[in-house]
C-alpha cells in the first residue's frame, strides 16, 4: 500500500504572488559553454581476490599482456591466472574552459565478472572524446561505494562495489578548441522553453544595458549582441548578465508517482466546477480447513474438510462533494486530506477529474 504522500505546492495558495525571481544563469545555458564526455578502457590492479576470472573475461588478459609488454615484461606464451586484476571502463566529463593540467573527477566501472573494485588501483588510462582524440589521462586509487561478504552458502552485498570514483583522478592533457573571445553574438538556450520567460529575459537584459542588445528568437532562444553591449569581451558581458534576476513562467502541471504515492503540483493549477464521489470496496477470503478424525479403532481415515469464509465490505466514501469553479488544486488536496482520503484514492480522484476535463493542467503519471 502506498504510505507516502508528498504534496509540493509552489507558494501553496492561489492568493499569493507569482514565483520569486531567479538568476539568469539558473534559467539558461550559454551556447558553446558546455562539457564534453570522455571514456577510456583500462585495468585495475591490487584487488583482494575479487578480480576478473580470465577464462570468462579474455579481454582482461589481453589488456594486461599489452600493459606488461609496454613496460618491458615479455609474457608471450605464459599461462597466468591472477585474481587481483579487473578490466574497467573509465568515464569523465571535461568541463568547459578546462585547461591543460587541470584535474577532473572520474568514474570507474567493472565490465567483467569482478565482484568488487574496493581498494584497487587504476593503471594509467587515456580518456578519449567523441572525435577519438585523447583529452585526459586517468590513474589513482578507487573509492568504491559498497562491500561484499560471502561464505560457503551465503553472500551479502551492500551498495555497488563494482563501481567507484577517483576524485581528481584524471589530468587534462588537451584543451577543447573554442574561440570564445572572438564571438560577436551569443545565444542563450532556455532550459524550459517558454515564450513568456524568453520575453522577460530579453526585457531584463535590455533594461540592464539601457539599449536593445537582446532579441528573443523563439520560445527557447534569446540572442545576445556581444558587440552591442560595449563590453571588452564576451566573458565580461556574460559576467554582467548571468546574475540578472528574471521571474520565470511555468506551465500548470501535476506530477503523480503511483509507486511512492507522491503528488507534486504547481500553483497555477485550476479546477472547474465538478462533483466528486469516492468509496472503497474490500473483499476478504479466509481459508480455515477443518481436520476430521475417525473414531478410535475404527477403519476410517483422517479427512480435511475445507472451510472458506468470505466477507464483502464497502467503506463509506466521501459522498458527492461539489468543487466550485476556479478552485486551486492545493485547496482540493487540503479538503481530501481533511476527509482522510488515502494516497491511492487521492491519485485516482485526480485522474478522474482530469478525465472529466475539469483539471486544467498537464497531468504526468510516472
Amino acid at each position: 500500500m502506498i504510505r507516502l504522500v508528498l504534496i509540493l505546492a509552489l507558494w501553496g495558495f492561489a492568493s499569493m504572488s507569482a514565483a520569486m525571481p531567479v538568476r539568469l544563469k539558473d534559467l539558461v545555458e550559454f551556447d558553446g559553454v558546455r562539457s564534453n564526455d570522455l571514456v577510456g578502457y583500462g585495468l585495475v590492479v591490487g584487488l583482494n581476490g575479487t578480480g576478473d576470472g580470465l577464462r570468462n573475461s579474455p579481454f582482461t588478459e589481453e589488456i594486461m599482456t599489452n600493459i606488461l609488454e609496454r613496460l618491458g615484461v615479455n609474457v608471450t606464451g605464459e599461462q597466468f591466472r591472477p585474481r587481483n586484476v579487473a578490466a574497467v571502463l573509465v568515464t569523465a566529463s571535461l568541463p568547459p574552459f578546462a585547461r591543460a593540467g587541470s584535474p577532473i573527477d572520474i568514474t570507474v566501472s567493472a565490465i567483467g565478472d569482478s565482484s568488487s573494485l574496493l581498494g584497487g588501483t587504476l593503471v594509467m588510462t587515456p580518456l578519449n572524446a567523441a572525435d577519438g582524440q585523447i583529452y585526459a589521462v586517468a590513474q589513482g586509487t578507487i573509492i568504491a561505494g559498497g562491500a561484499t561478504a560471502r561464505g560457503a552458502a551465503a553472500e551479502v552485498t551492500q551498495g555497488v562495489p563494482t563501481a567507484g570514483v577517483i576524485p581528481s583522478g584524471a589530468t587534462v592533457e588537451r584543451e577543447v578548441a573554442f574561440d570564445f573571445a572572438g564571438l560577436s553574438s551569443l545565444r542563450l538556450a532556455l532550459r524550459t522553453p517558454d515564450f513568456t520567460t524568453a520575453a522577460r529575459i530579453e526585457n531584463a537584459i535590455n533594461q540592464s544595458f539601457g539599449r536593445h542588445v537582446a532579441l528573443m528568437l523563439d520560445a527557447g532562444t534569446v540572442e545576445l549582441d556581444i558587440d552591442g553591449t560595449g563590453m571588452r569581451s564576451p566573458a565580461h558581458a556574460l559576467g554582467r548578465i548571468e546574475n540578472i534576476m528574471v521571474e520565470p513562467e511555468r506551465r500548470a502541471r501535476v506530477v503523480v508517482d503511483q509507486r511512492s504515492g507522491t503528488i507534486v503540483m504547481g500553483e497555477d493549477v485550476r479546477i472547474s466546477r465538478v462533483a466528486v464521489s469516492q468509496g472503497n470496496l474490500t473483499l476478504r477470503i479466509e481459508e480455515a480447513p477443518l481436520v476430521v478424525q475417525p473414531n478410535p479403532f475404527s477403519p476410517g481415515e483422517t479427512v480435511i474438510v475445507p472451510r472458506t469464509g468470505v466477507a464483502l465490505e464497502e467503506e463509506p466514501g466521501i459522498g458527492l462533494a461539489e468543487v466550485r469553479g476556479g478552485t486551486s488544486l492545493s485547496e482540493v488536496i487540503a479538503g481530501l486530506n481533511a476527509l482522510g482520503v488515502s494516497p491511492r484514492d487521492m491519485i485516482d480522484i485526480l485522474k478522474s477529474i482530469k478525465a472529466a476535463g475539469a483539471l486544467h493542467a498537464e497531468f504526468v503519471v510516472r
